[in-house]
């Protein structure tokens, strides 16, 4: 796979959110690989002016939405007009409405996004977490951010994983003791969550971030 952009201009702007959690670098130079032009902002009207998202975190669920508040409306906002916006990790569970990160921190107030209804919920059982490290990768549905990674293998750094309301919302799967999604998006196909890491994922992650930006670009 031909992952060089040569000297073609950036097919998208895309804006990556600094709320103070998430591996902002990382990210930016994968997307920049991946052919987009790259904006990390603080300003929430940021947001507006990009033709995609991106939602990174790292962290605890409760941090993560405080952190995020001045961020909440207006992702709700461009969400609810098709605008494309991609969680990773901490990124992703946010885009669900509750988690029990939250219940076991005295937090049980804290609301997710709520943009793919559902609840967090911490691996069970002997198993040792947080889980880290690489998993294959299943495809459960059809989507563009999706294309040419079934059955690779990606990284992964987390105790919590979502458990969405609609098995529809599951783009795709992996397993860890349990299976678990491994990628969701909302009923409009435009909010994507990757619980692995995509710029810490290889080719698998760089082929995910280009289809990201193809899809922008659409």
């Amino acid at each position: 796979m031909d992952t060089s952009r040569g000297t073609q201009p950036p097919e998208a702007e895309v804006v990556v959110l600094d709320y103070g959690l998430g591996n902002l670098r990382s990210v930016t130079r994968g997307l920049e690989r991946a052919g987009a032009a790259v904006r990390i902002e603080d300003d929430p009207e940021a947001i507006w002016a990009a033709d995609g998202v991106i939602l990174p975190g790292v962290g605890a669920f409760g941090d993560g939405m405080e952190n995020a508040g001045p961020f909440r409306e207006d992702l709700l906002e461009a969400a609810a007009v098709g605008r494309p916006i991609l969680g990773i990790c901490l990124g992703m569970q946010m885009l669900l409405t509750s988690s029990e990160e939250a219940d076991r921190a005295g937090q049980g107030d804290v609301q997710g996004l709520d943009l793919v209804p559902g609840r967090n919920v911490k691996f069970r059982g002997d198993l040792k977490i947080p889980h880290m490290g690489w998993n294959q990768l299943d495809l459960t549905r059809s989507h563009p951010v999706i294309e040419g990674i079934d059955g690779e293998y990606a990284y992964f750094v987390h105790s919590y994983y979502a458990d969405p309301e609609d098995s529809d919302s599951i783009l795709a799967r992996s397993d860890y003791g349990v299976e678990f999604p491994a990628v969701i998006t909302n009923e409009g196909q435009n909010v994507i969550g990757t619980q692995f890491h995509p710029e810490k994922s290889g080719e698998t992650g760089l082929r995910l971030l280009r289809n990201f930006v193809d899809f922008v670009a659409d």
